[in-house]
């Protein structure tokens, strides 16, 4: 089991800009495919985009793409979600995952993650 601690979240306005950071108690050597889901009021959790356990290939939802920018630092056990441009309809709370991909996996997963945090919370006023 990966230990998943979320930070970076906050308010800003539509056009605006956050990055949100992921502390991992392990991520280097687990081969542990990474993604940053999201869950708004009333709605279910949904993949925003996942990383690969091994060379950082990234797939992105048809929502997030151009916009926000999935990466990990294996040295520091962090991932992140550089996200621009965001809109109101980005408000939700925003959740890091892992799931055994296999050591030397190159292949992003967005599904069937075992591992999420308590997830921090995005807030985009128009």
């Amino acid at each position: 089991q990966v230990d998943l601690v979320e930070s970076g979240g906050g308010s800003v306005q539509a056009g605006g800009s956050l990055t949100l950071s992921c502390a991992a108690s392990e991520l280097t050597y687990s081969g542990n495919c990474m993604g940053w889901f999201r869950q708004a009021p009333g709605g279910e959790r949904e993949a925003v985009a996942c990383i690969s356990a091994e060379r950082g290939i990234t797939i992105y939802a048809d929502s997030a793409k151009g916009r926000f920018t999935i990466s990990r630092d294996d040295g520091a056990n962090t991932l992140y979600l550089q996200m621009n441009a965001l809109q109101p309809e980005d408000t939700a709370m925003y959740y890091c995952g892992a799931r055994s991909c296999g050591r030397f996996s190159i292949v992003p997963v967005c599904k069937d993650y075992t591992d999420f945090g308590r997830g921090t919370q995005v807030t985009v006023s128009s």
